[in-house]
């Protein structure tokens, strides 16, 4: 018995640039957003249809939103747990589910000693409240639909999350100790990073299926940091035309460079013309890029320490139409060594048309001096 809880509105405040969706759902939807989680549980299940394996896989699951709704969609057996009547609420045309941290608590704790892991829909707020009602007594499985997802307990992608369980089932997936992290969303909206351990959870690991923990900058690179963001910012600004720049402490250094007022961990649109730079939109959603897409812009990115994503984790504003549309030689990544010591960088939009477009190989700018091609899966 396999257990399966799906955060119904996790994942829905990234590309409207709310950072996540922790009491802010109804103003996601007034942006434009959307649910997202049970497609992105619809595509781990579809890849899991696909393997044998599947014959062993009964699922023990919540109610409508919770997991039996998507479940009812395929072939496997599964078992509801009934823990209460789940009401719904309508919010500019959207149906969004009275659900909340408690059902996942809840149901995660009547879960212990039924099943033999718990596979998770959401993102670090999810994952945190699964560790809080099982703590160690249950290997848990994060399949990726949040907004951060900066602990080490998820899968690199939901198709990745069913390779995963296939591995577990098959016995080659030893059982590792990871930290559950998490931020203070409120504070990370005001460009403010406030994070911490909040636990420690028992999770199946296979090398290249399952993500590390986010990571800071290691000291001694700051000061080659510096000089990187001085070199990039100088060649952007010989450069007219439009830029979209990332998230992360490594593009705000270049964005104070250029002199504009941009944020820390949202994207801003910024236009150069005659050695200037200019803010057209700061904490960019993605409608906001979709706009400036016909104008040929390029985009300035980092790699997320820890994770190695370049796309998919802390800056969906990038998705797959606003990726699209600007061609992968007008990307430029920033990156520290320590940031590409794995020898790969991840992208992962939901879109395997757009991602299969930005796989090979990327030119990532170490230093002022130096660049290396490095190889994005």
């Amino acid at each position: 018995m396999i257990g399966l809880i799906i955060n119904p509105i996790a994942g829905m405040g990234g590309k409207v640039a709310l950072k996540g969706t922790d009491g802010v759902v109804e103003e996601a939807v007034k942006r434009g957003a959307r649910p997202i989680a049970q497609d992105l549980v619809r595509l781990f299940l579809s890849e899991l249809s696909q393997y044998e394996e599947v014959e062993k896989v009964k699922f023990l699951t919540g109610p409508g939103p919770l997991g039996e709704n998507v479940l009812r969609e395929f072939n496997f057996p599964y078992e509801v747990i009934r823990h209460r009547e789940i009401g719904f609420r309508e919010v500019e045309g959207i149906e969004l589910p009275d659900t909340t941290p408690e059902d996942t608590k809840e149901l995660a704790r009547r879960m212990i000693g039924k099943v033999e892991l718990l596979l998770f829909a959401g993102g670090d707020g999810t994952a945190r409240d699964v560790v809080e009602a099982v703590d160690e007594r249950l290997p848990i499985l994060g399949i990726p639909t949040g907004v951060k997802m900066y602990s080490g307990v998820f899968a690199t992608s939901p198709e990745d999350a069913a390779k995963l369980l296939v591995e577990f089932l098959r016995g080659r997936a030893g059982l590792e100790e990871r930290e559950v992290r998490d931020i203070d969303e409120e504070a990370y909206r005001h460009d403010e990073v406030k994070a911490r351990t909040y636990g420690k959870a028992l999770v199946p690991v296979v090398e290249t299926l399952v993500q590390g923990s986010k990571e800071g900058i290691p000291l001694d690179e700051e000061a080659e940091l510096e000089a990187i963001a001085e070199t990039v910012a100088e060649e952007i600004l010989e450069n007219d035309g439009i830029y979209f720049l990332g998230s992360g402490s490594t593009i705000k250094r270049i964005k104070d460079l250029l002199g504009i007022d941009g944020t820390l961990l949202g994207v801003d649109v910024v236009e150069v013309k005659d050695g200037g730079a200019r803010l057209l939109v700061k904490d960019a959603t993605e409608k906001d890029l979709l706009r400036f897409v016909d104008r040929n812009p390029k985009i300035v990115v980092t790699v997320i320490g820890g994770l190695n994503f370049l796309f998919g984790r802390g800056n969906q504003q990038f998705s797959a139409e606003v990726l699209r549309g600007v061609p992968k030689e007008n990307i430029l990544v920033v990156a520290t060594p320590s940031k590409i010591a794995g020898g790969v960088v991840r992208v992962y939009t939901g879109d395997s048309e757009v991602d299969e477009r930005l796989r090979g190989y990327i030119r990532v700018r170490l230093s002022p001096w130096m660049e290396r091609m490095v190889k994005v899966v």
